[in-house]
């Protein structure tokens, strides 16, 4: 959802509300906000407000904390809550009831759980000091990537996060096994002077963190919205026929595309209606073993072991029909005197009923053609008298 101020101006200039993506409403650009519809609503029994609030830190990390001093939070509002050590800075993505419903997707119980406190709304040196350790950022992550580099370790750093107070910094890196990164953390806590906390992150969540396009033109999906990465395995693309390429269905991340589990479902549904492709076809000529299935056309293409080259499309009733015939001992002529009694039931088969198209006929414009094609008859009858009676002169 976007605010009034989202609207364009005059000649076609967005107007903004120039609080890039802390407006509250979710909409200039916060990633994986969530539109809180329960905002203007009381709790049933006139209870008081939640005080769990959900708070967006950088990029897709978000955290649950304790809003115990009853503090008037709205979504946006940046607040300083309770760091280890010191304290962080992040934005409020989430207040009130919806709260309830966001723990219990994640699994997250507050009622057992030791929950950090929100401490103040965000003073201006504290976001003073904030904005300083998100300038730092990059230079560390350079200064790792140096150090690791000179160690040997077999490691990328992709992302560092400082929090609000600039005491700390994460570094995400990303390694195929395990890495001691002992002497790295005492050469950057050494070099830094700050508090070092190395987390290793899977592949798909470095693309997510570091964002990009994709090849269908949008913004990557596991930076915009996805939050729970599932497996991709080969399977996926067997079952939609797409051929196994490992250029065309890695994503920028290396591994599967995430896209593949899209549309698996509905290709499955689809698939549960075609005969085993394992079973093959036995006719007087030969048997006829699978050679490809066309999802779209619901065909399925067989060809003869003693005749490769011939490729006879089959639909689904005429593949059991044949399969019910094996099965009672039967063996039909061949495959192609199937398809041509297909075809001849067809054109026995009666044509359904055509509607007239009744709008036409209450057109009151209906008559405007048939008179305009009246009058250019007239014309070339005219035309045509009167050049025979110049040639007869």
């Amino acid at each position: 959802m976007a605010c009034r101020s989202c609207s364009t101006d005059t000649g076609g200039v967005p107007k903004g509300c120039k609080d890039n993506g802390s407006c509250g409403t979710g909409g200039c650009g916060n990633k994986l906000e969530v539109f809180d519809w329960l905002a203007n609503m009381q709790p049933a029994d006139h209870t008081d407000k939640f005080q769990w609030i959900e708070v967006r830190f950088k990029n897709s990390r978000k955290d649950y904390y304790h809003n115990k001093s009853n503090l008037s939070l709205y979504t946006g509002d940046l607040i300083a809550v309770e760091g280890s050590p010191g304290h962080d800075i992040g934005t409020v993505s989430l207040t009130g009831e919806l709260v309830k419903l966001q723990m219990r997707k994640t699994g997250f119980n507050h009622k057992t759980a030791e929950g950090r406190a929100v401490y103040r709304k965000a003073r201006e040196n504290d976001i003073q000091k904030w904005k300083e350790a998100i300038d730092r950022e990059t230079r560390f992550m350079m200064h790792c990537r140096k150090i690791s580099k000179e160690l040997g370790l077999e490691m990328k750093c992709s992302d560092v996060e400082s929090q609000g107070d600039g005491s700390k910094a994460t570094f995400y890196y990303t390694s195929e096994g395990r890495v001691d990164f002992r002497e790295l953390i005492k050469i950057l806590a050494r070099d830094l002077k700050v508090r070092i906390e190395m987390r290793q992150v899977g592949f798909r969540q470095e693309a997510g963190r570091l964002g990009g396009i994709g090849v269908c033109g949008r913004e990557l999906c596991c930076s915009t919205w996805i939050r729970d990465f599932r497996s991709v395995t080969t399977s996926a693309a067997r079952y939609q026929q797409l051929s196994i390429n490992p250029q065309k269905l890695a994503g920028q991340c290396g591994k599967l595309k995430c896209c593949l589990n899209y549309e698996l479902d509905s290709y499955l549904d689809a698939l549960s209606d075609f005969p085993n492709t394992q079973i093959r076809l036995k006719t007087k000529i030969g048997d006829a073993s699978h050679f490809k299935t066309d999802i779209f056309k619901k065909t399925v293409s067989y060809t003869y072991d003693n005749a490769p080259g011939v490729i006879i499309p089959l639909d689904i009733a005429t593949i059991q029909k044949v399969l019910k015939m094996n099965k009672e001992g039967v063996l039909p002529d061949d495959l192609q005197s199937l398809i041509e009694e297909r075809d001849k039931l067809k054109e026995t088969t009666p044509k359904p009923t055509e509607f007239a198209n009744v709008l036409d006929e209450m057109n009151l414009s209906r008559f405007d053609n048939t008179n305009k094609n009246r009058n250019q008859k007239k014309r070339k009858k005219k035309k045509r008298h009167g050049n025979q009676n110049n040639e007869k002169k």
